[in-house]
């Protein structure tokens, strides 16, 4: 299972969700990919101001903050 945080390089949330992130990991086993919407002009304008933006396959599971609530029931429902 592949999790996509879209991020900036200088975005201090962005920083606390992948510390959130990385902190589970062991619990649900998944990948995790970070990807760094300045360097692409169509992700940057898809996520502009929202990011951090954690994305399951093409389902948006939360911003801002990890949601580890809709995190989950995300991986209750995919076993």
């Amino acid at each position: 299972m592949l999790l996509t945080v879209y991020s900036r390089e200088y975005c201090h949330l962005c920083h606390d969700m992948v510390a959130a992130l990385e902190a589970v990991q062991p619990s649900y086993g998944f990948q995790l990919e970070i990807v760094d919407v300045d360097e692409d002009e169509s992700l940057e304008a898809r996520y502009g101001e929202w990011v951090p933006v954690l994305v399951a396959g093409c389902e948006r599971l939360c911003h801002y903050h990890l949601d580890r609530a809709v995190v989950e029931a995300y991986f209750a429902k995919c076993k």
